[in-house]
């Protein structure tokens, strides 16, 4: 079959074996399970990539994506497609409230604020913790700069352009809007030069936290990410996230994302609206 008459045809349908191959593929190498509520999501994205290549079978390309390394060309696109998620400015406001006040607490100390994203997608998160945290410390001593991770290298070269349709920054304050972006043609917004200077965009799998260099972390900030994985695995990556914050340090993850973990060297933090841990401070 010619490619373009193999556009036009239906997607074929994924059995329950392809499917479970797939799920076995790509939680062995990002750590990611695709729950059977999403297989016509797994099937579309898969399909699609098949049709670009002009190919029919899944099999066929489950083949040619497993000859390829976790960090080659098709895996990466395949990965892409899999893992970014719609995501906004400032999502979650009461975490963002949290963060504020925590700012404003350690501004005191007068130090450079280390902050990290965990699974920043295609920039929204990282960029609004930098709008807070520059409004926050801008009458202190304090400096500030951001760590900005995913897997999604497509994704991370979308966030270090730092460009946005309007329907995206037209839901921040107008002042906040007018501060910090820059109108562009065809209705898209850039984030200004400064603020992008204040993120380092950076690939990392959260399978691989111990290879990271992030270390003495005043905030982590990771939500709508531990949802994708199983519960003994969000446990591990909290572990993981814990070990990497300095002592009085906050981790910030999504409400619900994990209900029945806690860590010697941590003690809940917030209210609850809110899920987030503070690292004891040694005596």
């Amino acid at each position: 079959m010619m490619t373009n008459e193999w556009s036009m045809q239906p997607l074929p349908e994924m059995d329950q074996d392809q499917f479970a191959q797939w799920q076995t593929l790509l939680e062995s190498r990002t750590g990611m399970r695709v729950s059977e509520q999403r297989k016509t999501f797994l099937q579309t994205s898969v399909g699609m990539r098949m049709r670009e290549l002009g190919l029919s079978d899944y099999q066929n390309y489950y083949d040619r994506v497993v000859e390829h390394p976790p960090g080659g060309m098709e895996w990466t696109l395949l990965v892409d497609r899999l893992t970014v998620q719609e995501t906004s400015f400032f999502r979650h406001q009461a975490s963002y409230d949290l963060v504020q006040r925590y700012l404003r607490q350690r501004a005191l100390s007068g130090k450079t604020i280390e902050i990290w994203s965990v699974g920043c997608s295609t920039g929204e998160e990282p960029y609004s913790l930098a709008m807070l945290a520059q409004e926050t410390l801008l009458d202190t001593d304090s400096y500030f700069g951001i760590t900005a991770t995913d897997i999604s290298a497509p994704a991370l070269a979308k966030a270090r352009q730092g460009i946005y349709p309007a329907r995206k920054v037209e839901t921040l304050p107008a002042e906040q809007a007018a501060q910090f972006f820059t109108p562009l043609e065809k209705g898209r917004y850039q984030v200004v030069a400064d603020l992008r200077d204040r993120v380092c965009f950076s690939q990392v799998n959260v399978l691989e936290l111990g290879k990271t260099p992030m270390y003495g972390m005043d905030l982590i900030y990771c939500q709508n990410l531990l949802i994708y994985f199983r519960r003994w695995r969000r446990k591990e990556i909290l572990n993981r996230l814990a070990e990497r914050l300095a002592p009085g340090g906050l981790l910030v993850v999504g409400l619900g994302e994990v209900v029945d973990w806690s860590h010697p060297e941590l003690e809940r933090e917030g209210d609850a609206a809110t899920l987030a841990f503070r690292k004891r401070v040694s005596a």
